[in-house]
């Protein structure tokens, strides 16, 4: 099985006030979110394909040199940033001759190797594997009913999740075949969110399950703390001490 990681990293990080992009931000000296998610995702892929805004092109290219000189990494730019389904749909052209894509969002800092083994482990080759886990308080609920994924709620779309709910870690591991005419028929008809304005990209995975039948496995995940990306200051402090503490 073939694997392209993708990672939209297109994101401004306007709330840590960087001015750069997330996965540039450091965690350590010298060591980047970038560095982290390239440790975790190499094992597994054959290929990572990084989504960036138009700004963040050259400081990335420059940061990961050495990865993109040798052919391992690849870079294309989302001109507007419209959401995260259109970075990834749009950068289609350089993960179509993979049979699998490994969605990562390129803030997870806190996303451990031992999720990224299982998720390549457990996916069936087919429709879309999925590390999940309970929440107390999740910004984003899976609903699932019978095998099926049946919704996704997101609290940035004015959704109230539910108390002890499932909520993704940054992961999504989903077969090529046929995916790109599936998003654009979704699109088509999506209702563009009440927050956003944007055709998102999570509401599209239990698209797959109801309308499109494909399975759903899903991977149990322990730590709540993976699901934790770096959108405020506190997060970003949260990642640094947990790299501190682990040191991988």
């Amino acid at each position: 099985m073939s694997i392209c990681a993708v990672i939209p990293a297109a994101g401004r990080g306007t709330r840590l006030g960087q001015g750069i992009p997330k996965i540039m931000i450091e965690v350590a000296e010298g060591v980047t979110v970038w560095h982290l998610l390239l440790r975790r995702l190499r094992p597994w892929t054959e290929h990572i394909h990084v989504v960036l805004s138009p700004d963040g092109e050259a400081p990335f290219r420059d940061l990961a040199a050495t990865q993109i000189g040798a052919g391992a990494v690849s870079v294309s730019v989302q001109e507007r940033p419209t959401g995260m389904g259109d970075a990834i749909f749009g950068a289609a052209g350089h993960w179509a001759a993979y049979e699998t894509i490994l969605v990562v969002w390129g803030d997870q800092a806190n996303l451990s190797p031992a999720t990224v083994r299982e998720v390549v482990a457990a996916h069936p080759g087919k429709g879309l594997t999925l590390p999940l886990v309970p929440m107390a308080e999740p910004y984003v609920e899976y609903e699932l009913s019978e095998g099926r994924l049946v919704r996704v709620r997101q609290s940035r779309e004015g959704d109230e999740c539910r108390p002890g709910g499932l909520s993704d870690v940054g992961v999504f591991c989903l077969a090529t075949e046929g995916l790109r005419a599936a998003w654009e028929r979704y699109a088509a008809e999506a209702a563009q969110g009440a927050a956003t304005g944007e055709v998102n990209f999570l509401p599209f995975l239990p698209h797959l399950s109801r309308a499109e039948g494909l399975p759903v496995t899903v991977v149990p995940v322990a730590d709540p703390d993976e699901a934790r990306g770096i959108n405020t200051a506190d997060d970003l402090e949260f990642a640094r001490q947990a790299y501190q503490r682990c040191r991988s």
